[in-house]
């Protein structure tokens, strides 16, 4: 219950509007700060929900897959352009934002990751390498402005902090197609 703890102090921390106005004002922190992060406060708040109602995640996520499901929805959203614009802009998706992130993508991501073989993993992370390199080159190669709020420098930083998540991913996997880790256990 400690964890679930944690995960709140961080989500409210994150929700505090000078923390939230600092870390939306640069494009990559924006990206790869605090969406990871409010995921993660739902990583951490996840284990409440799990001890409460077991039944559900049972029922719902018995192997993992629409879990996992959900999880890349969201992801996927959030890593359009326009959705960090209207972020920005429109209250009610930052609503959206703060809400969907930990509850609809961390909450189902703790309960389904360890839930799925390893091949459905090792698919995960080749989906999201993919994704990040696909995410990186449109901001790297993009003339015009994607979100009106971010100049173009921005997101050419970001579309490098994509192409970095996507080598580190791929590194990963490399590491674990050639080391056995039963070898070290």
């Amino acid at each position: 219950m400690k964890q679930a703890l944690y995960g709140l102090l961080l989500f409210v921390v994150l929700s505090l509007p000078p923390v939230a106005d600092f870390l939306e004002s640069i494009m990559i922190m924006h990206m790869h700060m605090q969406m990871p992060l409010l995921v993660i406060s739902g990583i951490l708040i996840a284990r409440f929900f799990q001890i409460k109602f077991p039944g559900f995640f049972e029922k719902w996520n018995g192997n993992g897959v629409p879990g996992m499901m959900l999880f890349i929805i969201i992801i996927s959203y959030w890593m359009l352009p326009r959705a960090m614009d209207e972020a920005l802009n429109l209250p009610m998706v930052e609503v959206f934002k703060f809400i969907s992130l930990p509850f609809l993508a961390g909450v189902p991501l703790r309960d389904s990751w360890v839930k799925l073989s390893s091949n459905l993993k090792n698919m995960t992370i080749v989906l999201f390498a993919v994704m990040f390199i696909g995410m990186g080159w449109l901001f790297i190669m993009a003339t015009d402005n994607l979100c009106n709020s971010y100049l173009v420098m921005d997101q050419i930083i970001l579309g490098w902090g994509y192409i970095t998540m996507a080598i580190c991913l791929i590194i990963y996997l490399c590491y674990c197609f050639f080391i056995d880790p039963s070898d070290y256990e």
